[in-house]
């Protein structure tokens, strides 16, 4: 036998007084380490003497069990018997880490590897003496390029090798080099992205998220506790790393764990403390650029980063959710786990690796990881949904700090993982395999601002403004409501109040005061009372149609329903909930049941709707304006009654209602003339063949029925315009519109009373100031001038007034002329009327007498009447106006208005082109 075999028997010492005495025994002189030829031949000896292995199983092999007193004594001092917990997956990585560095420094330092690596003669020799080759195999096995069983790892990958995806890109992010890689990108991105202004964005991020959050409550600051989102932006990280944005929306789960990972290590090295606090933190993903709609969402957006948009309907509870689970063997005590939750798979153990037996085996609560859990039901947003088609919606997934963020009713913008679940209901149904598709939410944005998705450009907000500076633009935004319809300007007038709104108030955070004006619209059948519904229903940014005979109490306001999967009671949203900060329409209000119009009392005037079914007692929000239409009693509307009498509604819910419009089929024979050219008009435009042929012209758009064809804003823009001035004005009243408001009311109240018309309550206060309100954002103004505030009143007195007997309607018009003045739109109301009472009388007497007379004259009282009826109820300043005296002469001795000269009559109508 060699020196180095005998070498090898030397036994091993029992204690550091032996290594020391062994150390003097060996002679210095000798070669400590021998050579690589020495090596291989040492090698090849014992492979040949080992051939046939070591007998384990000999006959003395029961004393190697016995027990020695002497050598099975251990200091009690030198034992550490201290009972620690196990490390989960993400503290274990970290202390592995900072394990590895301490290492590498400490080689790199002395110049030597750790003493584990290192035989016990040579503890004392540098590093350098040993082979090249078995040197690098130690220090990749500190590294971690070598694991202990000698596989070798794959090599760090460069920058530029991230694009090359090797396989699929699931299975490729998985591996530990790509892995690396990306964490090592993120992390870099976190650290050095700045703004244009050469500052860090996710720095002072970073740093809210170990300090926490602080809210002013009541003139103290709250401490909220420590978040756990990082909020990243898809734009940021498509600028500075877009491999990372490319995988980030095409393999979500995955790249998800990733950042998480990264973050909460970035986290940890600025607060150590901080996984006391908080055990994960989570990055959501902002400002996705592809926005889907729930309708086409297809099987190639499974497993895929989607955006999409809509409005809460349902909300199940918060539940806990397994996330790492341990379990307990019943026959060994043995804890198994921990075992990851993968999706909604049931996690099951078949046996124990300890005692090896099929269980059973017990949940260990206490040490099982749990997350919160929450289902709601996201559908598209009623004024997103195509013509004829039922609104699509999907169900999405609440993790964590993402639950009861939401509530029934808000409309929100989802980001987060589109992906498929086995549904075994389904599959049985069909025969063959069907899943059913959940988003698993990463990110959720709250359109707080009603309009806060909807994007004006720049030419936009030029155009808008421009249209605020003309002094008609309020009687062109009346003119431009529902254009296809004939007349009714006192109904477009109301429509567009509702829809421009006045502004809410919430005195210190206590009580809210609704901005949103309710109309009624009541009369006779076939007066196009649907069609105005229609109309704001395709206009409105936010709407909801229903009609009274089909809707009941739990349509309008909430539902309770039991969910299928947990078998709990939810709460879900009706028409009333579902139009939050929008206009709901209820047509056929009055075919309605008592019990059902009660119900929306409180969402009418509170804007809230509070439910206490099947043991959820909660309160929704329904902040919007609701515009009703209803048939009378009789069929035909009975001037000669009072408004209460004409249609079924009790006095609670009429006085809810801000504008009550009342409109009538009286018969007129120029009205009826016009109305009919009119409708024929429409047809013969409308006609598909007609506008195909490229026959609808200038001169055939604007008929004798159009003179203010130029006037009409066009529907886009008409629509932004009310958006705009929805979500950036909000007007304030003066001091002196106080005065006269309440000057109003007082006696407004007490001819009320002494008439015998419909009470007037401190409701109807407030309507007229969210009609001043109103009329200042058509002009997109900060303030209500006194302007406005005679404008609402006209409106308020002319539907106070529609709704009395006509006995006592010529004497309220009379008593509260004095509150109305001269609006400066009134000079074209006027003008307009006074043509029309000209055009009349031309008409009687080229029909009638076949001669045309020298002068047209009309009664200055029945111009008066007819300008009462448009809300103008001062007709004098007009008498002085240059638009009057240009083309008309007043006789005041015989109260008559003169046409100048006929022959300008006579070729106005020559072409049927008579003024308005």
């Amino acid at each position: 036998m060699s020196d180095i075999s005998e070498r090898k028997r030397v036994r091993e010492p029992e204690s550091q007084d032996d290594v020391l005495i062994e150390a003097d025994e060996i002679d210095m002189g000798e070669n400590l380490f021998p050579s690589d030829v020495e090596i291989q031949d040492d090698i090849l000896l014992d492979d040949d003497e080992n051939e046939e292995g070591e007998d384990l199983f000999a006959s003395d092999m029961e004393n190697d069990y016995t027990r020695n007193q002497e050598k099975d004594f251990y200091d009690e001092e030198q034992i550490d018997d201290e009972e620690y917990e196990a490390l989960d997956a993400t503290s274990r990585q970290l202390v592995e880490k900072k394990l590895r560095m301490q290492d590498k420094e400490r080689m790199r330092r002395e110049g030597r590897l750790p003493q584990a690596f290192q035989n016990s003669s040579d503890e004392d020799e540098p590093v350098s003496h040993f082979p090249t080759r078995r040197r690098r195999k130690d220090d990749a096995l500190i590294l971690g390029d070598i694991d202990v069983m000698g596989d070798l790892v794959v090599p760090e990958l460069a920058e530029e090798e991230l694009k090359n995806v090797k396989g699929r890109l699931i299975d490729w992010v998985q591996n530990q080099a790509p892995r690396e890689l990306i964490k090592k990108t993120f992390r870099k991105f976190l650290t050095i992205y700045k703004d244009s202004k050469g500052l860090s964005i996710y720095g002072p991020r970073i740093s809210r998220i170990g300090e926490g959050k602080q809210k002013l409550l009541y003139n103290y600051f709250t401490l909220l506790g420590n978040g756990e989102t990082l909020e990243i932006s898809y734009i940021h990280l498509s600028e500075t790393a877009p491999i990372l944005a490319y995988y980030v929306s095409s393999c979500p789960t995955e790249l998800l764990k990733i950042f998480d990972e990264v973050a909460l290590e970035v986290v940890l090295d600025v607060f150590e403390n901080y996984k006391n606090i908080k055990s994960e933190v989570h990055v959501r993903i902002t400002d996705l650029p592809v926005k889907e709609s729930l309708r086409e969402l297809r099987q190639y957006h499974l497993n895929t980063l989607v955006r999409v948009a809509g409005v809460v309907t349902k909300r199940t509870g918060v539940f806990p959710q397994l996330k790492e689970i341990k379990y307990d063997c019943v026959k060994c005590g043995d804890i198994l786990g921990p075992y990851t939750q993968v999706n909604d798979r049931d996690m099951t153990i078949r046996y124990c690796p300890s005692c090896t037996s099929s269980g059973p085996f017990n949940l260990n609560t206490e040490k099982t990881v749990y997350r919160n859990y929450q289902r709601i039901t996201l559908q598209e947003t009623p004024g997103s949904v195509p013509a004829g088609r039922l609104p699509r919606h999907r169900e999405v997934i609440l993790l964590w700090d993402l639950v009861d963020s939401v509530r029934p009713g808000e409309e929100i913008e989802v980001t987060g993982t589109y992906r498929n679940n086995l549904d075994q209901v389904l599959n049985a149904k069909n025969g063959f395999p069907v899943f059913t598709t959940v988003i698993e939410a990463n990110h959720i944005f709250k359109k707080e601002d009603q309009f806060a998705s909807f994007k004006l450009t720049e030419s936009d907000t030029k155009a808008i403004r421009e249209l605020s500076k003309q002094k008609n633009v309020v009687q062109r935004i009346v003119k431009s409501m529902a254009p296809s319809i004939f007349g009714h300007e006192d109904i477009k007038r109301a429509l567009a109040l509702s829809m421009f709104s006045g502004v809410p108030k919430n005195p210190q955070g206590k009580h809210r005061v609704r901005g949103d004006i309710n109309i009624l619209l009541l009369g006779d059948p076939g007066t196009a009372k649907s069609q105005f519904l229609k109309y704001i229903e395709k206009t409105a940014h936010r709407a909801i149609y229903s009609t009274g005979q089909g809707a009941s109490a739990v349509g309008l306001t909430a539902a309770v329903h039991k969910d299928p999967i947990t078998r709990e009671w939810t709460l879900e949203g009706g028409a009333l909930v579902m139009a939050d900060k929008g206009i709901c329409m209820i047509d056929e209000f009055d075919k309605m049941n008592d019990q059902d119009r009660t119900s929306i009392h409180e969402a009418m005037e509170q804007q809230s709707i509070s439910i206490s079914k099947a043991g959820i007692i909660t309160t929704l929000q329904a902040r919007c304006a609701v515009i009703a239409a209803a048939n009378p009693i009789r069929g035909r509307y009975n001037p000669q009654i009072p408004f209460s009498a004409n249609v079924e509604l009790t006095e609670p819910i009429l006085s809810r209602f801000d504008i009550l419009c009342v409109v009538r089929d009286n018969a007129s024979p120029l009205h009826d003339e016009n109305l009919a050219r009119f409708v024929c008009n429409s047809h013969m435009n409308s006609h598909p063949s007609f506008i195909s042929e490229g026959n609808a012209t200038e001169k055939t758009e604007k008929t004798f029925l159009d003179k203010d064809y130029h006037q009409i804003i066009p529907q886009d823009l008409l629509r932004k315009y009310i958006m705009y001035a929805r979500s950036h004005c909000e007007p304030r009243i003066t001091e002196a519109d106080e005065d006269k408001l309440a000057r109003f009311y007082s006696d407004l109240r007490r001819e009320s009373l002494s008439s015998g018309a419909v009470p007037i309550t401190v409701r109807y206060l407030e309507s007229m100031i969210r009609m001043a309100e109103a009329f200042a954002k058509m002009q997109l103004r900060d303030t209500v001038i006194q302007d406005d505030v005679d404008r609402a009143i006209s409106v308020m007195v002319k539907s106070f007034v529609s709704t009395q007997k006509i006995g006592a309607q010529r004497n309220l018009e009379k008593y509260l002329k004095k509150y109305l003045s001269f609006p400066e739109d009134s000079e074209e109301i006027l003008n307009h009327i006074l043509s029309n009472l000209m055009n009349e009388e031309w008409k009687y007497f080229y029909y009638n007498k076949k001669k045309i007379p020298d002068a047209l004259e009309v009664d200055a009282d029945t111009f008066e009447l007819k300008a009462a009826e448009y809300g103008v109820f001062d007709v004098k300043p007009f008498f002085n106006c240059n638009l009057f005296k240009s083309n008309f002469i007043l006789d005041l001795k015989k109260k008559k208005i003169v046409k100048k000269t006929v022959l300008e009559a006579e070729e106005n109508n020559a072409d049927e082109n008579m003024e308005f």
